[in-house]
């Protein structure tokens, strides 16, 4: 798989930038765009509890410690817009140089398919950008696997580089690792197959290790299952909607353009046109590599489908209640992302197939039109997903509390308990509670997550503890909590009783700050074991990556 030239790779970026400024074109104004899972800060304060979380898993491991430390020298607001940028950008160029084809339009069109895929919009949707960030790093990954089942000099540090991004989430660090496993191994080099495969053990350590160290527990509720469960976007069900990349459990987190009728023919025609580059792609591969990337693309699907699957529900309900660590596979269709990478890569070389014996000035129409056919199908994507991406600023309230807050001790408590608000002035959308990632403190928030009419119940002991003593009509003050912030504008009200006993520190239209009298400051206990074990693997993986980029940046053949 040779480099591509200046000349060649320049329109690739070209059009990978007019992909990017499509969709993320809202994020020109100022401000913070806020949704669903996508919390961002101005400056997020660096906690243990962000950095090893005690009492809840660690979903969010190293991707808060990594905001953490950027954010002491960048600004809250210019990190979304680079990480969101890069994400979309880096997907689309990944693609384009990784399809094995001669053909500019191919490499274009496998660009835009990648970048445009019903997965991508979804997870955006959802404010998942740490699981768009692996996204964007598979190809790169699949690239230097290969490189690295090929002997290349210095292939292992730059596979420790492209993987590290994948490895700030579980699920992104898992998807690196499998596609390196998979891949790169070879009898002809087992020494860099080994060492590739180590490296990215490492990357993966951080969450390992805060997974096995927490105080939650390793068991997930089953009711999650089914609420997680890859859902049918319109009449041909969720197999179908898995199919063409889609499927997420969230309707919310679903462009509206996914329920038309035409959808699922749009579908079957991109498995038609994949099925008609497959060949061609396992000619044009090394041997055997093809029969592995379909291996990955398939393994994918399987995980994305065992929700819906008929028997395999109830197994994956035991397994998360029993397995430590098997909640990961609630959510099933996050893991479809290697899918996604093989069926756009034989769509394209479908394309070249299908137009190979046409007139040049036809050939070229038909892959222009192919190219555009992404958006076509899905065109709410474009505008930041039809204007879901809208910056906001916070309200001044949140930084008067911040800083009253800084400095003190003890836990701080959001009320009403929610884990994710509807707040007036970030207008017709849904976001996690950004008060943990805003204050500096210990701040707890409900983690019971509401999907419809289920239920599914949180890890985290400490906060079902506050839980159970409010449900007894016990006032806040004899929770042991220091700080009470209740948030204003949401749907749900706090009863006046509850705060009974509390002073008021703060009164603004959108907080209200209370503390404690009760409850006299204590000094933050210093970390424990589990959290320096925590932040040892973390000190580990990004040694690996510093060594790697050492390595990397040398330009000559290494003990790599």
């Amino acid at each position: 798989m040779r480099n591509l030239s200046v000349r060649e790779r320049w329109p690739l970026h070209v059009v990978a930038a007019a992909v990017t400024v499509l969709v993320l074109a809202p994020l020109a104004a100022p401000g913070y765009a806020l949704l669903y899972d996508m919390v961002f800060v101005p400056r997020q304060p660096l906690s243990w509890e962000l950095v090893a979380p005690a009492q809840s898993l660690p979903r969010a491991v190293p991707m808060d410690a990594v905001v953490s430390l950027v954010t002491q020298l960048v600004p809250g607001w210019l990190v979304q817009r680079l990480v969101l940028a890069a994400a979309i950008f880096l997907a689309a160029v990944g693609a384009g140089r990784l399809v094995p084809t001669e053909r500019r339009g191919v490499r274009l069109l496998a660009a835009v398919g990648y970048a445009w895929t019903p997965y991508l919009a979804e997870r955006l949707l959802i404010g998942q950008w740490g699981l768009l960030v692996a996204y964007a790093a598979l190809p790169w990954i699949v690239r230097a696997a290969l490189h690295v089942r090929a002997g290349r000099p210095g292939a292992v540090p730059r596979l420790v580089l492209v993987a590290a991004p994948a490895a700030i989430t579980p699920t992104g660090g898992l998807l690196a690792f499998a596609v390196v496993a998979v891949l790169a191994w070879t009898r002809q080099h087992p020494r860099s197959s080994a060492l590739a495969a180590g490296g990215v053990v490492l990357l993966n350590a951080p969450w390992v290790v805060a997974a096995w160290v927490t105080g939650a527990g390793g068991s997930s509720d089953p009711a999650g299952v089914e609420a997680f469960a890859a859902r049918g976007e319109n009449w041909a069900g969720p197999l179908v909607a898995l199919a063409g990349t889609g499927g997420i459990w969230s309707a919310q987190a679903t462009p509206g353009s996914r329920s038309a009728p035409l959808v699922p023919l749009a579908t079957l025609a991109l498995l038609v046109l994949a099925g008609i580059g497959a060949g061609p792609l396992r000619r044009r591969l090394p041997a055997g590599v093809a029969a592995r990337l379909a291996g990955l693309g398939g393994g994918g699907l399987l995980l994305a489908a065992l929700g819906v699957l008929p028997g395999v529900d109830a197994a994956l309900r035991w397994a998360v209640v029993h397995v430590p660590g098997a909640g990961l596979l609630r959510d099933g269709q996050k893991f479809l992302a290697p899918y996604a990478l093989v069926l756009v890569l034989c769509a394209a070389l479908g394309a070249e197939r299908l137009v190979a014996r046409m007139d040049p000035e036809l050939a070229g129409v038909v892959l222009a039109g192919l190219l555009l056919l992404p958006v076509a199908v899905m065109p709410d994507l474009a505008l930041g997903g039809a204007g879901r991406l809208r910056p906001v600023s916070y309200p001044a309230d949140w930084r008067l509390v911040a800083g009253r807050v800084a400095g003190e001790e003890g836990e701080v408590l959001a009320l009403p308990l929610s884990a994710y608000r509807a707040y007036p002035w970030n207008p017709g959308r849904v976001v996690l509670d950004p008060l943990p990632r805003y204050l500096d403190a210990d701040v707890l928030t409900d983690d019971t997550l509401r999907v419809g009419d289920v239920a599914v119940a949180g890890e985290n002991p400490r906060v079902r503890e506050v839980r159970r003593l409010l449900r007894q009509g016990r006032p806040v003050a004899g929770t042991g909590v220091r700080w009470v912030v209740v948030q204003h504008g949401t749907a749900a009200e706090v009863d006046p009783a509850v705060l009974a006993g509390l002073d008021v520190v703060h009164h603004g239209p959108f907080l209200t700050l209370y503390r404690n009298p009760t409850v006299a400051p204590a000094r933050t206990a210093s970390a424990g074991a589990a959290q320096w074990a925590v932040a040892g693997a973390s000190g580990t993986a990004l040694l690996v990556v510093a060594a790697a980029a050492f390595s990397a940046l040398r330009r000559r053949p290494t003990a790599w």
